[in-house]
């Protein structure tokens, strides 16, 4: 049996990293970080090894455009799932031209997030 991805939750509202933990780790996914901004995502990157990284796009200081850039600079195999919000499809074709392997879109069904993580990490 392999062993559970490792994830890294990068979003500035606890309450919406808390739910992308719950529905991860309750399936099968091991969320072995967090952080709520890119600064704090980029330097716990290299010591947590992620398999996947969930990123917020809008977040105080550096977007999560910034932070896929920095994180695919560290370490070009990273694989970044984009979350985010209804109008913000232009700054999520930006984070997949930077390196973004996928996106989802807040509100999101457990479903989706669940199918984009095993698409990303597969």
């Amino acid at each position: 049996m392999s062993e559970p991805k490792k994830v890294m939750i990068v979003d500035d509202s606890m309450v919406m990293r808390n739910m992308i933990r719950d529905v991860l780790t309750k399936n099968g996914f091991n969320v072995v970080g967090q952080a709520k901004c890119v600064a704090d995502a980029v330097n716990l990157y290299p010591q947590l090894k992620p398999d996947l990284v969930t990123m917020d796009v809008v977040m105080p200081g550096e977007t999560g455009i910034e932070g896929v850039k920095k994180l695919v600079a560290l370490d070009p195999a990273a694989r970044v799932l984009m979350v985010s919000g209804l109008n913000q499809k232009n700054l999520v074709i930006q984070a997949m031209e930077n390196g973004a392997k996928d996106y989802i879109v807040k509100p999101f069904e457990a479903d989706d997030l669940l199918k984009a993580a095993t698409k990303v990490t597969a």
